[in-house]
Formats: structure tokens, sequence, C-alpha cells
């Protein structure tokens, strides 16, 4: 969503070209709008035979369909620290977090686009259910076989370990073991 008024100043905004892109600029103030994505985090939680946590989403443009357990990182929050919150929130269970499976930059939501990170998780407590009305559901599934996914970028991350698992990659580690 554009504004119309200088945040800054006051003054209505016009459209000008900056950098090679035309932008809403601030005659009086000199200030320029920038639109820039949001960041999203995901945790990748996989079982003892590699198949991946995945929540059909309850309500939305997506509802009913499939993705990885993901959320938006909040102001002044970390990244790892938002990528637990939010999985702990959708699926009651409480992760550690290991490396760093995938960076992507989603552009299927033109209005809403976003930088996704997904951490791979380690369970510490808890056992997966639906917790917090986003999804209607949990289930594993392989990552060569998913399900209708929400999102074209857990359709590459999963890509992505599918082709891990041929090259004999071990899942992540579950509590206990």
């Amino acid at each position: 969503m554009s504004a119309t008024f200088c945040p800054d100043c006051g003054n209505r905004l016009v459209e000008a070209e900056r950098a090679g892109k035309t932008r809403k600029t601030c005659g009086e103030c000199a200030f320029v709008e920038y639109r820039n994505p949001a960041v999203g985090v995901a945790v990748v939680l996989r079982d003892e035979a590699g198949r991946v946590l995945m929540g059909r989403r309850a309500t939305g443009i997506y509802a009913g369909l499939w993705c990885i357990p993901c959320g938006y990182v909040e102001w002044d929050e970390d990244v790892r620290d938002a990528a637990v919150r939010e999985f702990e929130e959708e699926t009651g269970v409480r992760v550690e977090l290991g490396g760093v499976v995938a960076v992507h930059s989603n552009f299927h939501n033109r209005d809403k686009q976003t930088v996704g990170i997904w951490f791979e998780g380690i369970t510490r407590d808890g056992e997966p259910h639906p917790i917090d009305g986003e999804f209607t559901e949990l289930d594993w599934f392989e990552p060569e076989t998913p399900p209708e996914l929400a999102f074209p970028t857990d359709g590459l991350v999963l890509g992505e370990l599918a082709g891990s698992r041929d090259q004999s990659t071990a899942p992540a580690r579950l509590s206990g073991q």
C-alpha cells in the first residue's frame, strides 16, 4: 500500500524517477518512499524417515493448501527467535534451530512480497498439533511428494530437500535421539 502524504513533513507525495524507478517522493523534504519486502521465517522439522512436518492452512486465500510452518519477524525480534516462536505458536512444538536450509524471495503475492528464511528444526519439547488457528491439521510428507502447496517457494525448499536425500543427507535429529 502506497502513502499519499509524506511521513516526515506531511506534504503530498508525487511520483518521480529515482534510481531508475518511479517512486513516490516529497518535493519539500526529499523523502522517497521505498517498498521493501517483509521477512518471513519457517522451520523445517523432519522425522526419522526424513519426512517434513507441514500444516494445512485454515483461513485466507490459501485455506486448504499446505505449507511449512512459517510466520513473520516482528519489529525488534531476531530472525531465529521469530522462527522458534512462530513454530511453537502454530504447532505446539518447541524447537532448537540448526542451520539455514534455504533463503528465497517470495513473489507469489504482488501486494506483500517477502524474503523467507527456512531453518532446520530439532524438536526439544511437545507433540505436533494445530494450536493457534493457522492450521486445521498437521502431517508429515515426503519432500519428493508434497501435498498441494500454498507457497511456491516451499516447493523449491522441498525440492532441495528431496535432492539432498538422493545424496544420503541425514534428516534432522528428534529429541531423545
